[in-house]
C-alpha cells in the first residue's frame, strides 16, 4: 500500500509540473510545431499539411497500402517522398522511373509538395514498347514526372475545381468531391491524401502526360 501511495504521488507531483509547461508551448504563437502537428482541432496558425494529416487518406485503393512497416501510411509520413514510395508496393513502377530519371533527391529535397503517383497498373496502360522507350529516354522521362508534382501541399477541398502550375512548368486540371476526384479529366485519384515528412500524395491510375 505505500509502494501504491508513493507511485500515485508521484504521478500527481510530475503531471503538476508538466502541465504548465504543455499550456505554455501551446500558447507560444505556433513555434511548437509538433504541438501544432498532433493537435485535433485546426488553428489559423496551421498550415495545408496538418488539416490534411488530421483527414487522413481516402480511395478504395488505400486497402493495398500495407497496414504497417515502412509502407504503412504511418511508415510514409516519416520518410520523404521518393523514399516513402519506394517502400510502397504499388508504387515500385514509379519508383523505377525516378530513379532511371535522378529525381530521388530532387523530390526528397523538396519541401510542401503535391505528388500525384501513377500506380504500377497506370504505367501498364502504356505499350511496353512506348513504356521502355520513355523509360531510355532521360529528357522525356524528366519531363513526364516533373509534370506529376505541384509545389504546395493541396487539400482535397483544393482538387473541387482546381488548375495547379506542375514543377515542368505545365498546368494541370483537378475536379471532382468527397472521395472521388479527377485530373485532368481522365486520371482518378485511387487513394489520396496520403502524407509523407515533405509531401502529400494523390495516388493515380492513369499517367499524366504533359502537352
Amino acid at each position: 500500500m505505500k509502494t501504491l501511495r508513493f507511485r500515485r504521488a508521484a504521478v500527481a507531483v510530475a503531471t503538476a509540473a508538466v502541465l504548465p509547461l504543455a499550456l505554455t508551448a501551446c500558447g507560444d504563437d505556433g513555434k511548437d510545431k509538433a504541438s501544432d502537428a498532433s493537435s485535433t482541432t485546426p488553428s489559423a496558425g496551421q498550415g495545408p499539411g496538418d488539416a490534411m494529416a488530421m483527414n487522413g487518406p481516402f480511395g478504395a485503393a488505400c486497402s493495398a497500402v500495407p497496414k504497417d512497416g515502412s509502407g504503412s501510411f504511418d511508415g510514409m509520413a516519416q520518410d520523404p517522398v521518393a523514399t516513402a514510395a519506394s517502400n510502397n508496393p504499388v508504387l515500385s513502377t514509379l519508383v523505377a522511373a525516378v530513379k532511371k530519371a535522378g529525381l530521388v533527391d530532387t523530390l526528397n529535397g523538396a519541401q510542401n509538395i503535391t505528388v500525384f503517383a501513377p500506380t504500377n497498373d497506370a504505367f501498364a496502360k502504356i505499350p511496353k514498347a512506348d513504356l521502355d522507350k520513355v523509360l531510355n529516354d532521360k529528357a522525356t522521362l524528366t519531363k513526364i514526372l516533373t509534370y506529376h508534382v505541384v509545389g504546395q501541399r493541396l487539400t482535397p477541398a483544393q482538387l473541387a475545381n482546381g488548375s495547379f502550375s506542375t514543377l515542368e512548368k505545365g498546368k494541370l486540371t483537378t475536379a471532382g468531391s468527397g472521395a472521388d476526384y479527377t485530373v485532368n479529366d481522365s486520371s482518378h485519384v485511387v487513394c489520396g491524401n496520403v502524407t509523407t515528412s515533405n509531401a502529400t500524395v494523390y495516388i493515380v491510375d492513369t499517367v499524366l502526360m504533359p502537352k
